[in-house]
């Protein structure tokens, strides 16, 4: 036998006593919703991976007539989960550490059907597995398709607010709550931050009220 098909031989047997790479195991169970495109399956944080949900206090629709559309997709997902079992498969992790899967519930595809409803987007920097569905739901004006809405990736990397301007120190922040103003020594007001393109600084309550924002309760 040649040198030549000696090395070939002993690679063949050292490849043949290599393990095999393990194939991911689904993550199944019962789940807890964290908002609306996250679960939590068994101890396991799960992105749903292909879509986009409206962050948690993000806001959708005109200025004057605002609503918690990232509430509303957090209670969505919730139904549609109806606290049934849920399959999720997946082989890979983003940088927070949770697998990126395709989940099922009822034997349907749960990131398809939370895109269907305009409750979430197609996150297309990733994946066009839901351009479709998202197509559809703009077309018919479903959830945040109802009127205009940043997408939730915009949302996040949208720049922060500017200085107030000297003595404008009242805090007018947009949430699930509606349009609230803070004004300082309020209990709220130093955890309030001013960072969405409709939130903004004022002088005076009156200021604020004028703008469309009402008075925090504390």
């Amino acid at each position: 036998m040649s040198a030549g098909m000696l090395r070939l031989r002993s690679l063949l047997v050292l490849a043949a006593l290599l393990p095999l790479p393990l194939l991911a195991a689904p993550v199944e169970g019962p789940a807890r919703v964290i908002d609306g495109d996250t679960l939590e399956i068994e101890g396991v944080r799960v992105r749903l991976f292909g879509i986009d949900a409206p962050e948690h206090d993000q806001t959708c629709g005109d200025p004057d007539r605002l609503w918690p559309c990232g509430a509303w997709a957090t209670e969505r997902l919730e139904l549609l989960l109806g606290g049934g079992a849920v399959r999720c498969e997946g082989d890979e992790r983003d940088r927070y550490g949770r697998l990126l899967a395709t989940c099922e519930a009822r034997g349907e595809d749960v990131g398809a059907r939370m895109v269907r409803d305009g409750a979430a987007v197609a996150y297309r920097r990733y994946s066009a597995r839901y351009v479709r569905e998202e197509a559809r739901a703009e077309a018919e004006g479903l959830g945040v398709w109802s009127g205009p809405m940043q997408r939730p990736e915009d949302y996040r990397h949208a720049p922060p607010a500017p200085p107030p301007p000297e003595d404008c120190a009242i805090k007018g922040n947009v949430s699930r709550n509606g349009r609230i103003y803070h004004m300082p020594g309020q209990a709220d007001y130093a955890r309030t931050v001013i960072s969405g393109p409709e939130e903004q600084w004022f002088c005076t309550s009156a200021q604020a009220e004028s703008a469309g924002f009402r008075p925090a309760k504390r």
